[in-house]
């Protein structure tokens, strides 16, 4: 007869937390190797840093893929953070899901700024 020593434990909806571990530390690295690049064509471009060598470095169709990914990575990156941050700090659930709201508000409002940014150049 099997004796059984304590109840077993179930686990309810956190199955996402490698997912979210994960996805945080590839979209860093993406936003790292991004920034080599970036600041590779900067240190090895002649002359003075000024716009037209900005709109120059950004205006190649492979670089604004590039950046437009890292914005995504960005976006993602900072949701999985702040949502778990308004998770584990914040306890009445209308105030959390308002700054989970807002926040997804804030960002879709960067998005749109940062690729109108990018596009225009």
């Amino acid at each position: 007869m099997a004796v059984n020593y304590g109840s077993k434990r179930i686990v309810v909806g956190a199955h996402y937390g490698l997912r979210d571990w994960l996805a945080q530390r590839v979209t860093a690295a993406l936003m790292a190797l991004f920034t080599v690049v970036l600041l590779a064509q900067v240190i090895f471009s002649k002359g003075p840093i000024g716009y037209d060598k900005w709109s120059g470095i950004f205006s190649a169709q492979w670089m604004k893929a590039l950046t437009f990914v890292v914005i995504l990575a960005l976006l993602y990156h900072v949701w999985v953070g702040m949502r778990d941050i308004w998770m584990d700090y914040i306890k009445p659930v209308s105030v959390r899901l308002s700054l989970q709201v807002f926040t997804i508000v804030w960002l879709v409002a960067c998005a749109g700024w940062a690729i109108q940014v990018l596009w225009r150049v």
